[in-house]
């Protein structure tokens, strides 16, 4: 996994965060759930190759 990949992940956690705070602060509670999601979301599509790679890479260890 390169740099790149983990500074991204930082930030769209931190944007998420102020996006987060602000609409609480505001009394938008739902819609600061779905931001928290939408986040996640975005993060786990960026995280799922690498994750396929692992899995590959150790059923390939695995099986000898």
């Amino acid at each position: 996994m390169g740099i790149e990949v983990v500074i991204k992940i930082a930030v769209i956690g931190l944007l998420v965060a102020v996006i987060n705070q602000v609409l609480s602060k505001c009394g938008r509670d739902e819609y600061a759930m779905i931001v928290t999601l939408a986040g996640f979301v975005v993060i786990l599509m960026m995280v799922l190759p690498y994750i396929r790679d692992l899995f590959s890479s150790l059923t390939s260890i695995i099986d000898f």
